[in-house]
């Protein structure tokens, strides 16, 4: 992978932060993208979203259909 147009006071800092964890610049680089990306996988799920959603209205109950019964059509004349 290659990075263009960096800027420099950017490669500085990323100079700066490698030597502070004992790093080269590109294992800095790996790091910050493993920290990035894995922060957003658990709170970008779907499900996750639905669910934080509802909960700050005070939850949503809905009806389970019980195990073996086949999925029923929507009523859309209500």
């Amino acid at each position: 992978m290659t990075i263009r147009d960096l800027e420099e006071e950017v490669r500085a800092q990323l100079r700066v932060r490698a030597a502070r964890h004992g790093r080269s610049m590109e294992a800095e680089v790996r790091a910050i993208l493993r920290e990035a990306l894995g922060k957003s996988r658990a709170s970008d799920r779907l499900g996750t979203r639905i669910h934080q959603r509802f909960v700050a209205v005070g939850g949503l109950e809905a009806e389970q259909p019980r195990r073996g019964e086949r999925p029923r059509a929507p009523n859309l004349a209500e």
